[in-house]
């Protein structure tokens, strides 16, 4: 895996504080809560409901100067444009036939060799309207022992940012309603996708 990432550049790192920054005045949002204070944690990103909780969400790690990492299929970091993910922060993960199910564990097994490393995880997993979420998140960091922060959009406040850290208990029946519990006064910005 390479190690340096886009986030290491420090003209980039410069450029997008600086536009980010201006990107949150200029569209009137606020960036609530503090980044977590914690080396390893899974960024749980929602609600996910528009193409505009991207550069939204973005704000977030430019103003604070995050380095998040997101998960890809391991097809996309093969060839000429492979190195391009990498660098964007993508984590590879083998999601086809045997290897499918393991995806869990293969994310778990690379947080225990990082010092630091955010995983950023839209629960919905599409910005569709779904009938529940997608529960790898909670096993990866149950099995990584690494909280979940709860990183959030309010399209009705304008507010972007993260809320509570969660240290899941094992019971995820009872975490996933405790989490969807914090997100259920939060409006994503297509409601209807909710």
């Amino acid at each position: 895996m390479q190690k340096s990432v886009i986030y290491d550049n420090r003209f980039f790192q410069g450029f997008l504080t600086l536009f980010c920054k201006i990107f949150i005045w200029f569209t009137g949002w606020k960036i609530i809560g503090p980044e977590p204070a914690c080396p390893k944690y899974v960024a749980l990103v929602g609600p996910h409901t528009s193409n505009w909780d991207f550069p939204i969400f973005m704000s977030v790690v430019g103003v604070y100067k995050m380095h998040v990492s997101f998960l890809g299929k391991s097809s996309l970091f093969k060839g000429p444009m492979g190195r391009m993910f990498y660098y964007l922060g993508g984590i590879p993960v083998e999601r086809k036939s045997a290897a499918r199910g393991d995806v869990v564990q293969q994310v778990v097994k690379i947080f225990d060799e990082k010092e630091q490393l955010i995983l950023g995880i839209a629960p919905e997993g599409t910005r569709s309207k779904v009938d529940g979420w997608k529960t790898g998140f909670y096993r990866i960091a149950l099995d990584a022992g690494v909280p979940v922060a709860l990183a959030f959009i309010d399209a009705r406040k304008k507010e972007v940012g993260f809320g509570p850290l969660f240290y899941p208990t094992g019971d995820m029946d009872a975490d996933v309603k405790e989490m969807q519990a914090f997100y259920n006064s939060k409006q994503g910005i297509v409601p209807q996708n909710q």
